[in-house]
């Protein structure tokens, strides 16, 4: 699997901004497919935009449209999630997931590298 490591997450008032990096191992970073997702109290891991780093194609989940973005930085083997008008439902526990090649639909199941999660809380 595709290692990831995410980092970023804090605690900020609402309509702050955020910025989540999702590491990438350097070995298969030309060739992954890096989608951020998220838990929220009471509800289930939600899919936010996906990035394909060959290619720089983005996709996004409703949610996350005109708020989040998803970008990349090929020196530093990383991919961001820029959080911007943040909302108390916003917060959760965010996932950097991966898988190799190609984009898969953003099922969780379908993504097999995770990494540990990073905390989000806005007040």
């Amino acid at each position: 699997h595709v290692q990831v490591v995410e980092s970023g997450g804090g605690s900020v008032q609402a309509g702050g901004s955020l910025r989540l990096s999702c590491k990438v191992s350097a070995d298969a970073y030309a060739r992954s497919c890096i989608a951020w997702f998220r838990q929220t109290p009471g509800k289930e891991l939600e899919g936010i935009a996906q990035i394909l780093t060959r290619e720089s194609t983005t996709n996004y989940v409703d949610p996350a449209k005109g708020r989040f973005t998803i970008s990349q930085d090929n020196a530093k083997n990383t991919v961001y999630l820029e959080m911007n008008s943040l909302k108390p439902e916003d917060s959760g526990m965010y996932y950097c997931a991966s898988e190799w090649d190609v984009c898969p639909p953003m099922i969780a199941s379908l993504f097999r590298g995770w990494g540990q999660g990073t905390q989000v809380t806005v007040s």
